[in-house]
C-alpha cells in the first residue's frame, strides 16, 4: 500500500503505553491458512475521549464483534494457524470498509450517535486511516506475502459475530457463512457445519458480495486465494466457555474443508 503523507503538525493519536493497532497471534503457526479478525476489540485511544460515548454504549456490538476475538485465538491454536486481529474499535475506523464508504468512520451506528466522529477534519481522518486502517491491512498483506512465498497458497478465514436480534427481528442462525465468487471453501464448510446439526445461514444476515466483505475483497480475491467470512451469533460466544466450545465446533468443520488440496491453489478464475 502507498504510504500516506500527513501534515507535519499532526501528532500521534496513540500514546506510547497504548497497544499497537493490530495483534499477531500464533505468528509461527505452520498451517496454510490465515485467520483475520476485523472487529476484535472496543479499544479507543485516550486522545479520542471515548468518542463522546458512555461505557455502556462502547460495550455494545456497535463498537466491536463481541466474543469473536477469543474464538479466533482458540481456533488459531487448534488449526496451528497464524491470526491477525485488529486492536481498535470499528467506531474509530472500520477496517472492513472501503476508503470511500460513508460508514468508514460512522457518525451514526445502529441508532447510536457518535459525537467524536462528527465534523471530523480531513487531517484527523487521515491520522485514523494511517494509524489504524492502513497499519492493520499492511500487517495482513505482509503476512500473506510470507505465507505465499513459503507455499502452498494460504486460505483466508475472516472471523466476525452478529447480534441475536436486530430491529426487533430474531436471527435464527447459529453461524453464517459469507462469500462472493469463490465457492471452494464456503460451500463445503456450510455442508460440514449443517452435518453437525447447526442452523447455518448462506450470505445472511449480511452478504459477502457487498461492503461487508471488504477485507477479503482486497486481500483474497486479487491473489486468487480461497476465502470465507464466518459470522457466529454473539449470545453463543459471549462467555469463555462458549468461545472455546465454538472454536472446537468450527475447528472440525474447517479442518476438514481445508484438507482439500484444491483449497491451496491460487486461482484467478473463481
Amino acid at each position: 500500500m502507498t504510504e500516506l503523507i500527513l501534515p507535519a503538525e499532526v501528532t500521534a493519536i496513540l500514546a506510547p503505553d497504548e497497544p499497537a493497532p493490530f495483534e499477531l497471534h500464533n505468528e509461527a503457526g505452520g498451517a496454510p491458512v490465515l485467520l483475520l479478525c476485523d472487529h476484535a476489540t472496543r479499544f479507543v485511544p485516550r486522545t479520542l475521549n471515548n468518542l463522546g460515548l458512555s461505557e455502556a454504549e462502547l460495550s455494545r456490538h456497535v463498537a466491536w464483534d463481541i466474543g469473536i476475538a477469543e474464538v479466533t485465538r482458540h481456533l488459531a491454536s487448534r488449526l496451528d494457524a497464524p491470526a491477525v486481529l485488529s486492536h481498535f474499535s470499528r467506531l474509530v475506523i472500520d477496517p472492513n470498509r472501503a476508503l470511500d464508504d460513508p460508514t468508514l468512520i460512522p457518525q451514526l451506528s445502529d441508532g447510536v450517535i457518535v459525537p467524536g466522529n462528527r465534523d471530523l477534519m480531513e487531517t484527523a481522518r487521515q491520522v485514523r486511516l494511517s494509524t489504524f486502517h492502513q497499519a492493520y491491512h499492511q500487517a495482513i498483506g505482509l503476512k500473506l506475502d510470507a505465507m505465499a512465498a513459503r507455499g502452498p497458497a494460504p486460505a483466508i478465514v475472516s472471523m466476525h459475530s452478529f447480534t441475536p436480534v436486530m430491529k426487533g427481528l430474531e436471527r435464527p442462525w447459529e453461524v453464517c457463512v459469507l462469500w462472493n465468487r469463490d465457492a471452494r471453501l464456503p460451500v463445503p464448510l456450510m455442508a460440514r457445519l449443517r452435518a453437525q446439526g447447526l442452523t447455518v445461514g448462506d450470505n445472511v444476515p449480511y452478504s459477502g458480495r457487498d461492503n461487508h466483505g471488504y477485507t477479503l475483497h482486497i486481500h483474497a480475491e486479487p491473489r486468487g486465494f480461497a476465502n470465507v467470512l464466518i459470522e457466529v451469533r454473539q449470545d453463543l460466544i459471549d462467555t469463555h466457555h462458549g468461545a472455546a466450545e465454538w472454536a472446537d465446533c468450527l475447528h472440525g468443520a474447517l479442518a476438514s474443508a481445508l484438507s482439500d488440496p484444491a483449497i491451496h491453489e491460487a486461482r484467478q478464475d473463481t
